[in-house]
């Protein structure tokens, strides 16, 4: 884990619905239209149904990669059965049988990632307690030294646990595709060009990931 942050570390800026839509709809006249259409966002409504603390989060954020908000919602409760129905512990989901594992609906691959995360969480090396003390690049730094945690997993995280204000996940297929929607592009934006479009979004490009999202109807697990 990196050292804890002295006193010049930049102080995280936690995403503000209501400031950040003045900021977006003042920047960008596209954002300031899909904002008048779409109306506020409940960020708790957003945030109900998913685990409360950060392991619980993460191991949410795996078992989702690659599966409709449906498909995710499913296959986590099914593995939380597993446990009465709770986020199982790092010790609980390592003495678990991994087959057990796979028959609730996971992948071998996210069985390794799930057990690998425990790992990392009992042996110290990912101190999750601390991550809100850090900045994003070293969150993302943090995490992505999980095998099977990315940079769009990370960037999960941020947005919807930690609900940082300004990280745009470029790499997601939800964004660039509403972001070519609502933006009338020819293509999908590249990661460049998305972050380019995005550049008037600063600080508040979470919200307007959000907003993009809500756009296709499509939010993220």
């Amino acid at each position: 884990m990196s050292p804890r942050p002295g006193a010049g570390t930049e102080v995280a800026v936690q995403l503000d619905v209501e400031k950040g839509a003045r900021h977006l709809r003042r920047k960008d006249p596209v954002m300031r239209e899909l904002i008048k259409r779409l109306g506020p966002l409940d960020m708790e409504a957003r945030r109900r149904g998913r685990p409360a603390d950060p392991y619980g989060a993460l191991l949410r954020s795996i078992v989702g990669q690659q599966l409709s908000t449906k498909a995710a919602r499913s296959i986590y409760e099914r593995v939380t059965g597993l446990f009465g129905g709770t986020t199982p512990s790092p010790e609980e989901l390592l003495a678990v049988d991994p087959e057990e594992l796979r028959g609730a609906g996971l992948s071998r691959a996210k069985v390794a990632y799930m057990r690998s995360l425990a790992e990392h969480v009992l042996s110290g090396e990912l101190e999750l307690d601390r991550l809100n003390e850090l900045s994003d690049e070293d969150i993302i730094a943090e995490l992505t030294a999980v095998k099977g945690i990315g940079e769009w997993s990370a960037h999960m995280f941020l947005i919807f646990h930690l609900q940082r204000a300004d990280v745009l996940p470029v790499g997601d297929l939800g964004v660039r595709n509403a972001a070519r929607e609502v933006y009338g592009l020819e293509a999908l934006p590249t990661a460049a060009e998305l972050t380019e479009l995005g550049e008037p979004w600063r600080p508040h490009r979470s919200l307007a990931a959000l907003y993009l999202w809500r756009s296709l109807d499509n939010e993220p697990t």
